[in-house]
């Protein structure tokens, strides 16, 4: 670590990483009682998970945190002054970029199989079933996908085997049928098919990738016309609501 003497001194590169996730923090999070931190998701899926304690010594977290935790801000402060060592290709990156710079790192792609973003790659429309994507912006794609369920389920092709009108559960038992060993990178149609799909993410492993995030229909759980932080807030509301 560099550029803050100070800071150096007070901090190693351990306190820059998840103990969750194993990964650099994102949007840090501190506990109240035990002081530890945590990627934001991390500690919201572990409440979800272990309901009262800290994931890291069990040690009692209030009903407030768990629905809101209080940002670690002079962490974050830290970390965009701070720089540390990709764990695989031993380039200095600041701490607050670290993650952006692992999906450029082929080293670090390689080692984890990470998704990377391929510049200038193109997807064909076809690609996904009943889109008719356009244009990228989150408004745009509330209006694709709205189009694209008005009339039940939206269907996709298989990007492996290019069979067509696959819905969302056919697409997921047909590769686990016929493609389950099948590793070769393509872009996600059900990605790319939601408001905020990005057709440039490529997926290493694409039956891996549907088996863990395309096991529900976002739209049975999402209000897909409100935006990230809205939705957060509105859970946020709701769970005081609830007693735990």
């Amino acid at each position: 670590m560099a550029e803050d003497p100070a800071a150096a001194a007070a901090y190693s590169e351990d306190d820059f990483y998840c103990p969750v996730c194993q990964e650099v923090l994102k949007t840090p999070v501190r506990t109240a009682a035990c002081q530890h931190v945590f990627c934001r998701k991390c500690f919201l899926t572990a409440m979800r998970e272990s309901g009262i304690h800290c994931p890291l010594c069990r040690g009692s977290v209030t009903r407030r945190e768990r629905a809101c935790p209080e940002r670690a801000l002079d962490l974050e402060n830290i970390m965009r002054k701070l720089s540390g060592s990709c764990r695989c290709c031993a380039k200095q990156i600041k701490f607050y970029r670290m993650r952006h710079h692992y999906k450029s790192c082929k080293k670090y792609q390689d080692e984890y199989g990470v998704s990377a973003i391929i510049p200038n790659f193109q997807i064909s429309q076809d690609s996904v079933g009943n889109s008719n994507r356009s244009e990228t912006s989150t408004s745009d794609n509330i209006e694709t996908y709205q189009e694209n369920t008005s009339s039940g389920h939206p269907t996709f092709k298989c990007p492996l085997c290019q069979e067509s009108n696959f819905t969302r559960q056919r697409l997921l038992d047909h590769c686990n049928s016929n493609h389950l060993f099948q590793i070769v990178p393509v872009t996600c149609p059900i990605c790319v098919s939601l408001p905020w799909g990005d057709p440039s993410q490529i997926t290493r492993n694409f039956v891996s990738h549907l088996n863990q995030r395309h096991q529900f229909d976002y739209g049975e759980f999402v209000n897909l016309q409100l935006d990230e932080e809205t939705q957060y807030q509105t859970a946020v509301e709701e769970s005081f609501q609830v007693n735990i």
